[in-house]
């Protein structure tokens, strides 16, 4: 029965994706087909290469489709399994995270770009060598992806309180003040997607703490960062200062339409945040909450994005030179994306934009980029793995089950054995 089900979810994937990939007809040779996911940010930001692309190149036919991240992750394993790459698309974009284990589970999907022209070095270094797998380039680095709080100022002085008293505080200070503004306001501070793992993750790595060891086996089990991490998201949760949501669409609902008093995410968020064109002047942003751990730090990362080139490229050669004309090599790209998205670069020569020590107007006159290129400055350097995100989604699940009453022990050791099983040990 298990087996009939994968073999129809394949055929579902595959015809929902089959009109999207290229079929290698002449036409396709001078079109590029593009998935990315976030309309505010990153389908935005491909827009804007786009135009910038064909006006050097009318000729091109640039197709950019809006593809879930997790849809994405699907239509690869797939495609792959099902051996039909036509499928998928010139360009799609991948997280970070994700990224070094579909390239090593499923290698005949990517194209590497080491000796393609792109100048990798360019790019920071930890940034690029999250597309790479035994030395070569697979992916061409996007955004950064520092975690910040971000806050409704407005929401806040209500409660008496400034962005000021939200900077440099522990998770407990922050859950003291969460409760101040839910009793001023009605608002919780904060939402996220029910599960918890994204929260566990940066909160752990804003210690200089991994769910895995350096040499690759999980570390959750009696993971100290980790048990303080999941005590501080119980507490929030049950203080009311976090609002757990079914869904992103939800999440991104709730700090737009006022639900709740901001939100603690990648830097990216901040294009989301300034749809809300009604609550312009209305935000600040700031660092995030540190664990009560002595490696504590107020400053994370919770994780970017970088563009591959697939397998089914039609043009390879036109899908490279197109994300080395924008991608890596338009400082103009940066600075139209910089403010209207808050897409921080980490490609060195956007970095001496003067965008970058620019007010913002929608967050109060702040200096918001130049102040999240210095949090980033300060995040520690952790472990990430291979199988980044079966982890986060194992300690997700273990969060669901200790909210609803199970033991914290026992659902780490489960999450650390289902994690040894997925790695094959």
């Amino acid at each position: 029965m298990k087996k009939v089900l994968v073999m129809t979810l394949l055929v579902l994937m595959l015809a929902v994706f089959a009109a999207c990939g290229n079929n290698g007809d002449d036409a396709a040779d001078n079109t590029l087909t593009i998935w990315c996911w976030d309309p505010a940010f990153n389908v935005f930001a491909m827009q804007e290469a786009a135009a910038i692309f064909q006006r050097a190149n009318p000729d091109v036919e640039i197709n950019i489709i809006e593809v879930d991240w997790y849809d994405i992750q699907t239509a690869i394993i797939t495609a792959a399994t099902a051996n039909q790459l036509n499928t998928l698309p010139d360009i799609m974009l991948i997280q970070d995270n994700a990224f070094q284990m579909h390239v090593m589970s499923f290698p005949e999907v990517f194209i590497d770009l080491t000796d393609s022209g792109i100048n990798f070095n360019e790019f920071a270094t930890a940034k690029a060598g999250m597309s790479m797998v035994n030395g070569r380039n697979f992916g061409v680095p996007f955004d950064n992806g520092t975690t910040i709080g971000a806050f409704r100022t407005d929401i806040l002085a209500q409660a008496g309180l400034t962005i000021d008293d939200f900077t440099d505080v522990t998770w407990n200070e922050f859950i003291d003040l969460g409760r101040i503004v839910l009793a001023e306001t009605g608002m919780p501070m904060i939402s996220t997607v029910a599960g918890g793992g994204d929260y566990i993750n940066f909160m752990i790595q804003s210690a200089g703490a991994s769910v895995f060891n350096p040499d690759g086996t999980p570390n959750i089990a009696g993971n100290p960062a980790i048990i303080e991490a999941v005590n501080i998201f119980q507490e929030l949760v049950a203080a009311g200062v976090l609002l757990e949501v079914n869904n992103w669409d939800e999440y991104i609902g709730s700090f737009v339409n006022g639900t709740v008093a901001g939100t603690i995410a990648g830097c990216w968020i901040l294009g989301s945040i300034q749809t809300a064109t009604d609550q312009a002047g209305n935000w600040a942003v700031t660092n995030v909450p540190r664990l009560n751990i002595p490696s504590g730090t107020n400053y994370s990362n919770w994780g970017g994005s970088s563009w591959a080139v697939t397998s089914n490229a039609a043009n390879p050669d036109l899908a490279i030179d197109f994300l080395n004309y924008t991608f890596a090599g338009s400082v103009e790209l940066y600075d139209i994306i910089l403010p209207a998205a808050g897409a921080l670069s980490t490609w060195a020569p956007a970095a001496a934009s003067v965008v970058y020590q620019e007010p913002q107007p929608f967050f109060g006159g702040q200096t918001v980029f130049s102040d999240i290129i210095r949090f980033s400055g300060n995040v520690p350097s952790v472990t990430t793995g291979v199988f980044f995100y079966e982890a986060r989604d194992a300690i997700g699940f273990a969060v669901v089950n200790i909210l609803g009453g199970a033991d914290m022990t026992q659902e780490l050791q489960a999450a650390q054995d289902q994690v040894l099983f997925q790695m094959g040990q």
